[in-house]
C-alpha cells in the first residue's frame, strides 16, 4: 500500500504495564514492538496515545473494596470492567516500551486522566462525549487515513478505530489484531473479538 501525506500511524498504548512482567500484560506484547517501529519509519505522521492513571482510579478494583479485577461494575457512564492497578501516572509502568521508537512521534495523547471515568479509546473518555483532543489535531492538520497498530487489539485499539471511523475518517484500519488480553474468569475476550469483524485489517 502507497503511504499517502495525509496518512497518520496511530499507535496506541505501547507501554510496560501492558508488555511483560506488565500489571496488565498482553500475551507476547513485547513482540508488537519491533513491528511498530519498523511502521513509523514508513509515514511522515506519527501519534502516540499513553494510558495515565492516578491512583486511585475508579477503573482499578483496588478502589472498590470486595471487587476484584475483570469483574464488572455500574458507573454514571454504564458498565466498566475492574482492571488491576495499571499505567499509574509517573510509574515505570506508564512509561512507553524501552525499546519504542518515540522520537518521531509529533503528539502524545495521555487519556484516562480523569480519576472518575476510565478511556479506552484515542478520541473519547468512556462516556462516549467526551474528548481527548485528538479528532481535532488531526482535522486541523489535514490527516485522514488513520493506520492503527499497538495494545490491545480488543480494547483501545478496537475502540479507537471504531471512533475513527464514527468521526469521519476517510479510512481508519488495524494494521494487527494478534493480541489479547490474558484468561480472567469472566472470559470477556470472546464476547470482544467478534466486533473487530467490523474494523477493517491492512497489513503493510
Amino acid at each position: 500500500m502507497q503511504i499517502r501525506d495525509d496518512d497518520v500511524l496511530l499507535i496506541i498504548d505501547v507501554q510496560n504495564d501492558f508488555c511483560a512482567d506488565g500489571a496488565l500484560a498482553v500475551a507476547d506484547g513485547d513482540a508488537v514492538v519491533p513491528v511498530v517501529n519498523r511502521l513509523s519509519e514508513r509515514f511522515d505522521h506519527v501519534v502516540l496515545t499513553q494510558d495515565w492513571h492516578p491512583p486511585g482510579h475508579s477503573s482499578f478494583a483496588t478502589s472498590h473494596p470486595g471487587s476484584a479485577p475483570f469483574e464488572s461494575i455500574a458507573m454514571a457512564y454504564g458498565q466498566q470492567t475492574l482492571w488491576p492497578d495499571h499505567c499509574v501516572q509517573g510509574t515505570s509502568g506508564a512509561a512507553f516500551h524501552p525499546q519504542l521508537v518515540t522520537e518521531r512521534a509529533e503528539l502524545v495523547i495521555r487519556k484516562g486522566f480523569r480519576p472518575e471515568i476510565d478511556s479506552y479509546s484515542a478520541f473519547y473518555e468512556n462516556d462516549r462525549r467526551t474528548p481527548t483532543g485528538l479528532a481535532g489535531y488531526l482535522r486541523e492538520r489535514g490527516l485522514q487515513r488513520i493506520f492503527l497498530a499497538g495494545l490491545a487489539t480488543d480494547y483501545c485499539v478496537y475502540y479507537s478505530a471504531m471512533d475513527a471511523r464514527r468521526l469521519g475518517a476517510c479510512s481508519a484500519s488495524v494494521i494487527s489484531a494478534r493480541d489479547q488480553w490474558p484468561r480472567n474468569p469472566l472470559d470477556i475476550v470472546p464476547k470482544i473479538a467478534p466486533r473487530m469483524l467490523a474494523v477493517p485489517a491492512t497489513l503493510l
